[in-house]
């Protein structure tokens, strides 16, 4: 009696209960059709287009059975990739046929693992601050900094406010979400102990593309912007402690957008933009340094400068051509990978973005001892100017306001692209004009600043004197 009544309803039947009856109407359907008006139409083309009709019928049946198969298989690849962006599943996982309940262990399994990794990347990022600053470093931050606790749903940074207080999350969650539209918002990540808020505001982009919100009960140490900007410009030795740990910590979050993403057109960036920020932050002494330790390098068309799980030998500076960046879809084990000759190796994988004149190559070894998770290859020839590992290691550690300048540039330039991703991933809106007195030092974004287009237009000069340097022009 059982099985009869489930005869009649279909939603209960099994996978292959469904699949066979399918494919059984892909198979009966045509030949039915035909027999049946085969006698009516004489015509013979009027028949063959019944057969094309029921066969695309059942074709598009067939599609819709296999549906949760591809849906499987598509998050599956994206796990492979740490993607766990797992929406396509959760219709899947409504059904009540085995599917619907493989998906929902597929689900469970997924979240258990994204939790696993999400740990030990939060225990990796407190880590970071204690790491990086001394003892002197965080006395002062105590000394100066307040403790705050925050409530569940508390808003501690606005989308488009202008940033006037560092805070350190010492305790709890909080959520960074974008816009989408007026009424409704996107969480894209959260952000746990260890955590830096708001270190935008000294680092050249003063108002944010995301709001920042309590989860739960939290308690974070509050810094203001003055005695922060004053600290970082009386002590170098803080200032290159502090923003190298603050690169780090952006350069966590970036690869973890960055895994998170499935649109690559997010990742286009202006790098010949970027390449004048870094020249009007650096010194003269600094960009002579560069051009005496670097070494003119071409390189031919389909030359791979930067292999993914493999260590870089230098720090590069694309002065003409075009590189691409790609991630492999392959994630098998990374010694067989990095191992294998390179015409038994599979296509690099899929392309995330293109760079240009101007972009900086190779810096992830000098804030942090992770492996590059992307390919840098030549599109066609190219220049680039290369410093060699070591010797900026040794500059680093000698020259500690070089360190401080250098690891401002990096924050700075992983701080440009996350807020780039934020504003495209949702509706960025500008900073609220209203109830705003004019003396105040507030930045509009349609506004021109006379103290970064003067940077710039020194940039734009040290740009072409390195070029007239290196290429003998």
């Amino acid at each position: 009696m059982k099985h009869l009544h489930q005869l009649f309803y279909p939603s209960t039947w099994s996978f292959a209960a469904k699949l066979s009856a399918v494919m059984l109407v892909v198979v009966l359907l045509p030949i039915s059709l035909i027999a049946y008006y085969q006698p009516i139409c004489q015509n013979s083309l009027s028949v063959l287009v019944i057969g094309a009709i029921a066969t695309i019928c059942a074709l598009i049946l067939t599609q819709r059975m296999t549906r949760p198969i591809r849906a499987l298989t598509k998050t599956a690849k994206k796990l492979e990739q740490d993607n766990f962006s797992l929406q396509a599943l959760v219709k899947v996982s409504r059904s009540r046929d085995d599917i619907g309940h493989l998906a929902r262990i597929f689900l469970h399994i997924a979240e258990e693992v994204k939790a696993v990794r999400e740990q030990k990347r939060q225990q990796q990022v407190k880590d970071v601050l204690l790491k990086e600053l001394s003892n002197s470093d965080i006395n002062w931050l105590i000394a100066t900094g307040h403790q705050v606790k925050i409530a569940p749903g508390t808003v501690l940074i606005e989308e488009g406010q202008v940033v006037e207080t560092l805070y350190i999350v010492l305790d709890g969650t909080l959520s960074v979400t974008v816009s989408q539209g007026k009424t409704s918002e996107w969480e894209i990540a959260q952000l746990g102990s260890g955590e830096i808020v708001g270190e935008s505001l000294f680092i050249g982009t003063p108002a944010i593309a995301t709001t920042i919100k309590a989860l739960e009960p939290s308690l974070v140490l509050s810094i203001p912007q003055q005695q922060l900007t004053a600290k970082l410009q009386q002590d170098i030795g803080f200032a290159s402690r502090f923003t190298r740990a603050i690169a780090i910590l952006l350069l966590d979050r970036l690869h973890s957008t960055i895994s998170q993403l499935s649109n690559p057109q997010l990742l286009q960036d202006q790098p010949l933009r970027d390449m004048l920020f870094v020249l009007g932050e650096l010194n003269d002494s600094d960009i002579d340094w560069l051009i005496k330790s670097g070494t003119r390098q071409k390189i031919t068309a389909n030359t791979v400068l930067i292999h993914e799980q493999r260590s870089v030998d230098a720090l590069y500076i694309l002065l003409s051509g075009t590189m691409t960046v790609s991630i492999s879809e392959n994630k098998r084990n990374v010694l067989v990978r990095a191992f294998t000759a390179r015409e038994n190796r599979e296509s690099l994988g899929q392309e995330i973005t293109k760079l240009s004149r101007g972009e900086i190559m190779g810096e992830t070894p000098f804030i942090d001892d992770r492996l590059p998770s992307a390919t840098v290859k030549a599109l066609e020839d190219s220049l680039v100017l290369s410093i060699h590992r070591s010797r900026l290691v040794a500059k680093l550690q000698l020259d500690v306001g070089f360190a401080s300048r250098f690891y401002r540039v990096i924050a700075t330039l992983h701080s440009n692209k996350l807020q780039e991703i934020f504003r495209r991933l949702g509706y960025s809106q500008p900073v609220d004009r209203k109830n705003q007195p004019l003396d105040k030092a507030i930045e509009y974004e349609d506004e021109l600043d006379f103290s970064v287009l003067d940077r710039m237009a020194l940039a734009g000069t040290r740009f072409d004197w390195m070029l007239s340097r290196l290429t003998g022009v």
